[in-house]
Parts: C-alpha cells; sequence; structure tokens
C-alpha cells in the first residue's frame, strides 16, 4: 500500500461511548468526514477503520468509529494518525497543485540552472514557501534556498509530467 496521506490525528477519548476527539489538518476542519475510508496508523502499520458518527463539541469534533463502543476500547486508538489513500482526494482545478506533487521537482530557472529539488514547503501566512536543496557542486555554495511560491512572479510554470517546476529566480540569492 502506498503511504496514507495524513489529514488528522485521533484526539482524547470523549465519554464513555467509545468517542472520540478528532483534529482534522483540512484547510475546513469538517472536510476530513468526507473522506472514507480512513486508514489508522497503528503497531508499525495501516489499517481501514469507518466513521460512524460525528458532530461539532464546543470548538472541536468528535467521532464515533464503527466497531468501536466503549471507552477502553477508544483509548487504544488515542493519538493515531487519520491517513486517506491519494484516490480519495478530489481533483483539483488546474493550476492547483498538492504539495506532495510538488515535492521531488526540480527547479529551473528562465535560463536553465537547476537549482536543485524540492524537498518541503513551508506555510508562512503571507504565502508558501519551496524548501529547495541545491545540487551539491551547486556554482553559488549554497545548500538550501527558500522560494516564494509565487504563481506568474516567482513561479512561472509547473510541469508535474516532467517533475520540473521553472523559476524567475537569481540562482546567487
Amino acid at each position: 500500500m502506498e503511504k496514507p496521506i495524513v489529514v488528522g490525528t485521533l484526539g482524547t477519548v470523549y465519554g464513555i461511548k467509545g468517542w472520540l476527539k478528532v483534529n482534522s489538518f483540512t484547510d475546513v476542519a469538517e472536510a476530513i468526514f468526507d473522506y472514507s475510508p480512513w486508514l489508522v496508523h497503528q503497531h508499525g502499520e495501516w489499517r481501514e477503520i469507518r466513521v460512524s458518527g460525528w458532530k461539532r463539541h464546543n470548538k472541536g469534533l468528535i467521532c464515533k468509529l464503527d466497531g468501536i463502543d466503549l471507552r477502553e476500547e477508544a483509548l487504544a486508538l488515542t493519538n493515531l494518525e487519520i491517513g486517506v489513500n491519494a484516490d480519495n482526494l478530489p481533483d483539483l482545478p488546474e493550476g492547483e497543485y498538492y504539495w506532495r506533487d510538488l515535492i521531488g521537482c526540480s527547479v529551473v530557472t528562465t535560463k536553465g540552472y537547476n537549482l536543485g529539488e524540492v524537498t518541503e514547503l513551508m506555510e508562512t501566512g503571507s504565502n508558501d514557501v519551496l524548501v529547495v536543496k541545491a545540487n551539491v557542486n551547486d556554482a553559488f555554495g549554497q545548500k538550501e534556498r527558500l522560494l516564494p511560491f509565487l504563481e506568474g512572479q516567482v513561479v512561472l510554470k509547473v510541469d508535474l509530467a516532467a517533475k520540473t517546476i521553472e523559476v524567475d529566480w537569481d540562482p546567487g540569492f
């Protein structure tokens, strides 16, 4: 099985009937319940679970899982990651990308200089940032570059098929 995309975690137990708090990583917290089935990472492997019910509680979310009816059963699931198969993620409109799709892409300037490979992305509030690990023999002595993901300004073209991102960026910066 391909490693699932982590969309949240199961929190502490709520009540005595097996309900659990849910920490959602989705943009809209309730959207975590749009994915089915969930996969939880327990004892070194991912296994499938299904949500039988959920609701808002105070400022958070709680859920009931199929087959979990007692507080003690729910305790065994606390703090586990919630994942979904990548196939369950919705298709994005043209020009939008999942971060996971950008990781591993080569970043090349408009003049053909290869800046390196995207290793991660960071959310800064004002804009996302590409973390680019420089090539081993980088002519400018860089080990890592941080490039703002500003489409049309810095990021000019993303080609997921070719795993390349074309940027307008000075390699010496």
